[in-house]
């Protein structure tokens, strides 16, 4: 794959006002939060109305629903979000005018340069739950990091922040590469599957991104060991640490002794090759969280936290923003919010939910994008039926057109007794009618289908 690495160190010179398009999506936010708190002026756009964008509107930012040439104003800068097409008003009026426009991947790069110390989290799955374990840990130990995250942490009050030392933790997104444009001192790579297979084509060039964004560490990779694809993309790494991280105990880092308790709860012995570093409680569910537990504290202590203190602090972790996130219960029945989108993570998902003692667990899931539903079809088919119950919307386009001619219907074929509707009130009273207390409802995808969440804690 071509990637030319677009880094200006002058970007934000002479800059005083920062516009935003797509400004409610999860990779601007925390750019808008960071630069509003270093003193830029700040506007933004959307096509709606967000939990993002009325935080941004208590930060003081003007956000405008709809695109539209006369929201750029005055701006010295524009940054879009990767769902902005080339014919979007605002971002042909910029460039109508000679005002610089750059991708969100591209600001985000910036930033972290102007850190001495970057921690990059990459992976298919786990990025967000991981760089907010770092985060939070690094705070704990008075570290004070800037952070850019892709769901809320309560933490921080958000999901990004300034911070005022050397250190930067930040999600690295592989989507159309753009964690190229990040540099970072420790690189952490949870795990690597095929997504994002429109741009990628295939899976050596999926590895070979992989492979140059852990590359670009300065200091050290750390690595899934269980992973075959994760091994393969780090092969050939030099002059760097080199640290795995696994269930197994020929890694670095491996856990042993891992109790669940109460279903949401998991302890685990950690060990640092024969060293036991001491008991690691984790308050999110499941095994990958495990995984997820062992890359943060390896990534905490490599930027320089004490060891005791790194093992000790990821108890302190709570869950990011729709991560497993318990929304409430309504008649009985627990409702939960998950990101989930990818057949691996709607897996670990589902497993951690049936182990966690509800009488039945349903799947309610928006399918992302047109090309991901029809390539991994029968993935989709086979993970949700892990669920007792599923349930899905129609497929939520983003980004993309229909070339596919692939429809929700036809997912819904594949899973016995699944069912869809168009809207989520249908979905919310379909099964707010059969669902029974002592059940879990998970909603799984990472569009808008929160909103049925919502829907279905205030079904009467």
């Amino acid at each position: 794959m071509s990637f030319i690495d677009s880094y200006n160190p002058h970007l934000l010179d002479g800059v005083q006002h920062v516009h935003f398009i797509g400004c409610g999506g999860s990779g601007t936010y925390p750019l808008i939060q960071i630069l509003h708190s270093r003193g830029y002026a700040i506007t933004g756009s959307d096509v709606e109305e967000t939990k993002n964008t009325e935080a941004e509107r208590a930060l003081g930012v003007r956000v405008c629903i709809g695109h539209d040439a006369a929201n750029v104003g005055n701006a010295d800068l524009v940054v879009y979000s990767a769902a902005i097409h080339d014919d979007n008003p605002e971002l042909q009026a910029a460039r109508a005018r000679g005002i610089k426009a750059v991708e969100r991947s591209v600001m985000l790069g910036y930033i972290s340069r102007t850190h001495a110390q970057s921690i990059g989290v990459a992976g298919t799955h786990g990025k967000t739950t991981t760089t907010g374990m770092i985060t939070t840990m690094l705070e704990l130990a008075g570290r004070d990091p800037a952070a850019v995250i892709g769901g809320k942490l309560e933490a921080i009050g958000g999901s990004g922040r300034l911070g005022s030392s050397e250190v930067m933790v930040c999600e690295a997104c592989e989507f159309e590469d753009h964690f190229l444009k990040f540099h970072p001192d420790i690189a952490v790579v949870l795990n690597v599957d095929a997504d994002h297979m429109e741009y990628f084509k295939t899976m050596d060039h999926v590895l070979d991104s992989y492979h140059r964004f852990a590359a670009m560490a300065t200091k050290a990779v750390i690595y899934n060991g269980d992973d075959a694809n994760s091994c393969r993309a780090v092969q050939g790494i030099e002059g760097v640490k080199l640290l795995s991280f696994g269930m197994g105990e020929d890694n670095d880092y491996h856990a042993c002794n891992i109790r669940h308790v109460d279903g949401r709860h998991t302890l685990y012995d950690l060990y640092y090759k024969q060293e036991r570093l001491g008991q690691v409680k984790l308050n999110v569910p499941g095994e990958h969280n495990v995984l997820n537990s062992m890359a943060a504290v390896a990534a905490a202590i490599e930027s320089g936290c004490q060891t005791q203190r790194a093992v000790e602090s990821v108890s302190a972790f709570q869950g990011a923003g729709r991560r497993f996130e318990i929304m409430g219960t309504n008649k009985g029945v627990t409702i939960a919010d998950d990101y989930g989108h990818h057949p691996a993570e709607i897996e670990v998902t589902l497993k951690a939910a049936k182990q966690m003692g509800y009488r039945q667990v349903w799947a309610v899931h928006q399918p992302f994008t047109y090309s991901r539903t029809a390539m991994l079809l029968d993935d989709f088919a086979r993970v949700l039926q892990i669920a007792d119950h599923v349930v899905l919307s129609e497929i939520m386009g983003s980004r993309e057109k229909n070339t596919y001619n692939i429809y929700a219907s036809d997912l819904a074929k594949k899973i016995p007794g699944c069912v869809w509707f168009p809207t989520f009130e249908e979905i919310s009273q379909y099964v707010m009618e059969r669902a029974q207390p002592g059940d879990l409802v998970i909603t799984l995808g990472c569009g808008d289908v929160y909103k049925c969440a919502k829907l279905m804690l205030h079904q009467q």
